[in-house]
């Protein structure tokens, strides 16, 4: 069982998957960076002064909360419109780069596809019926 476990873990398929979970894992950080602390603090300040990240609405709750978190401390019920403007926000970036590595991959199949394979040789046989043939044509 050991063993079968080994092969199985071992195969190509498997250690480049889990490349590029790790990879996928470690872009997602960066993104969400992108996202919360470069893109949204300047569209915040254009929009008036908003914090995408503490944009909400308390749905179940009395009193005036200025975070999520103190919504939460207090039992409020929070609809969390700006962390789910962030999250579309990233899934855009994501599925944008992923979109343009897809397009580039499937560009270099393409020309791969359309490499001219090398004709093949032709078999014995064949090549002797030339010879005969290229030999008749110059007697007549």
């Amino acid at each position: 069982m050991l063993k079968e476990f080994k092969e199985f873990a071992m195969k190509g398929n498997m250690l480049d998957m889990a490349v590029g979970i790790v990879i996928g894992a470690a872009f997602g950080a960066i993104i969400s960076s992108l996202v919360d602390d470069v893109i949204m603090p300047p569209v915040g300040l254009l929009l008036g002064g908003v914090d995408f990240s503490q944009l909400f609405v308390v749905l179940k709750g009395e009193g005036v909360f200025n975070t999520i978190d103190q919504a939460k401390e207090a039992g409020a019920v929070t609809w969390n419109l700006g962390l789910f403007i962030n999250a579309i926000i990233k899934f855009v970036i994501i599925a944008f780069a992923l979109f343009m590595v897809i397009k580039a991959m499937n560009r270099l199949k393409r020309k791969e596809e359309e490499a001219p394979a090398a004709p093949a040789e032709p078999p014995a046989d064949v090549k002797l019926l030339e010879e005969i043939r290229d030999l008749l044509a110059k007697q007549a």
